[in-house]
């Protein structure tokens, strides 16, 4: 065969694979794109209500530009020039996270996830070329970015911003998803395991994020080397720099050559970085479903912990300056349970809900690990041993519920300290940290809803958690801010919770949310025991 047969060879079939990942994407990614439009409409039209005046806007400007704390979790400060950078400013950050997650996502289920379980191998004994399957991910990779890039713009002009801003940050959204796509397909090439590659994407992800507050709030260097720092300094609404499209287009094509040079370099179903053969023989620990569920998800639970004390740091260091901002913005008050009257409580019980959310989020990831388990074959062997289906899924339940309580009371420790730190006061770590913890009845319930899903409907516990997840933040964070009917918000387990630290914190509710969770963790062993595994 001559060398320029090769190519074609290498990528027969990649027709096929994408209609075929596009049909196993036709529900999430839709759910994907639809909270990035909504994220962005609703932003776009609490500012332009808030800031409906020149004056308001230039003293939002003051305000923010003298908070380091606040550039560094949102942008560079020239984007407050005008209320469509306003909207950038608050949004960008939290809008380039989700699509390069939902590109991370993509690329890691449709590579690295299908060599793990031997769908690949089966796909390559038709006529498949080695390169088909990572050219159809990142081809669906960029399809979905293209819709990213369609649904910001509309979501933009739709909601009264320019035109051409509206265009320019939509395609920057998108360019953020292709270079993280990128950044996917070179670590699928050199971990074998799908959760090293999704662990190292996370890292660089958080990487991204820091260089870009580090660069804000200095000189500006660092943002450069940062994706997310290249879409804010694209200055949509405030100068509509066109030329920053060109470092994504540079990196993904990088990025790109660099993965399928590893492509060829390594072996099917491996990594350039294979793992070690381990101990001869398994550790006390490992011999029981509890020690085995731990050693599978202590690497998640330690980066969560990680991430939410770092982000309860950042919380906590803006707290000492609420009181200031709300006096100039009065405003923003909106966004707080309490308002202005009481508004460092109002703020710090708002930074520990997010918090609390965060642990819930884990929760639902440690539940489905073990519906992740079960279809994978890897729970069979257990339950084949002397191991009772109660005992193994109680095993992982319990990572779920300890370690969420233990990243909630992580994050609320971050806020307390860095706010006692600012204040010089020693007793501030404690007090937040229960104050975080009064949340974890309503983090249990969400882990008892994803338990549900995976007892009685295991084949939509996915959609079934994410969705309920969804729709609590929605109601926590958007329900007062956005006027939503009053009634939105009310079975979400976070509305009854007292508002910790602001709220006098009582029993009753506490313990009504608490044995709503207990019921739905009984009800989902239920589910368990009635049906067959792996189904």
């Amino acid at each position: 065969m001559t060398a320029s047969a090769t190519p074609q060879r290498n990528i027969s079939g990649v027709g096929t694979l994408v209609r075929f990942a596009l049909w196993r994407e036709r529900l999430s990614l839709p759910c994907w794109l639809l909270g990035v439009g909504a994220l962005l409409a609703f932003q776009s039209l609490a500012s332009q209500r808030f800031y409906d005046t020149p004056q308001k806007l230039a003293q939002l400007r003051e305000t923010m530009s003298g908070s380091a704390a606040t550039i560094a979790m949102a942008g560079p400060t020239r984007l407050l020039d005008t209320i469509g950078g306003e909207i950038v400013f608050e949004i960008f950050a939290y809008l380039a996270v989700v699509v390069a997650l939902l590109n991370m996502f993509l690329i890691g289920r449709h590579t690295r996830s299908e060599e793990e379980t031997g769908r690949a191998e089966l796909l390559r004994s038709a006529p498949v070329g080695r390169w088909a399957p990572p050219v159809a991910a990142l081809g669906v990779a960029g399809l979905a970015d293209i819709a990213v890039a369609l649904v910001v713009f509309a979501a933009a002009a739709g909601t009264g911003l320019p035109v051409a801003g509206s265009l320019l940050l939509g395609v920057v959204t998108a360019g953020v998803g292709v270079t993280f796509a990128a950044v996917t397909a070179v670590a699928a090439q050199v971990f074998e395991n799908p959760r090293s590659v999704y662990g190292a994407v996370g890292l660089a992800l958080a990487a991204a994020y820091v260089a870009r507050a580090v660069g804000d709030v200095g000189n500006g260097v660092a943002s450069w080397t940062s994706p997310i720092g290249w879409g804010q300094r694209s200055y949509p609404y405030a100068g509509d720099r066109w030329w920053t499209v060109l470092l994504f287009a540079a990196a993904t094509a990088i990025l790109t050559a660099v993965a399928f040079l590893l492509l060829d370099r390594r072996d099917f179903g491996a990594g350039l970085l294979p793992y070690g053969t381990g101990r001869a023989s398994a550790s006390w620990a490992l011999r029981s479903p509890l020690g085995l569920a731990w050693r599978l998800q202590r690497g998640s639970l330690a980066g969560w912990t990680v991430g939410v004390f770092a982000l309860g740091t950042a919380y906590g260091s803006f707290a000492e300056s609420i009181e200031d901002y709300l006096t100039d913005n009065p405003e923003i008050a909106a966004y707080l349970p309490g308002g202005a009257t009481e508004a460092v409580d109002s703020y710090l019980s708002l930074a520990v809900s997010i918090i609390a959310l965060l642990a819930a989020a884990f929760g639902i990831t440690s539940v489905l690990r073990a519906r992740g388990e079960e279809t994978a074959g890897r729970a069979e062997p257990i339950l084949a041993a002397p191991v009772s289906r109660a005992h193994w899924l109680t095993s992982h339940l319990t990572v779920a519920t300890v370690g969420g309580g233990f990243v909630l009371a992580c994050g609320g420790f971050g806020v307390g300290l860095s706010y006692g730190l600012t204040i010089a006061d020693a007793v501030q770590p404690l007090r937040m940290t229960g104050a975080a913890l009064v949340y974890l009845p309503a983090v249990w319930t969400i882990v008892a809803i994803a338990t549900i899903g995976c007892g009685w409907l295991p084949k939509a516990a996915v959609p079934l958690a994410w969705t309920v997840f969804a729709y609590c933040a929605v109601a926590l964070l958007f329900t007062a801010a956005f006027d939503l009917p009053a009634w939105f918000d009310k079975a979400s387990p976070f509305t009854h919770i007292p508002k910790a630290p602001l709220e006098t914190v009582t029993a009753a509710p506490i313990l009504a949310i608490t044995s709503v969770a207990a019921a739905g963790l009984v009800a989902g062993f239920a589910g368990f025991r009635r049906r067959d595994t792996g189904y």
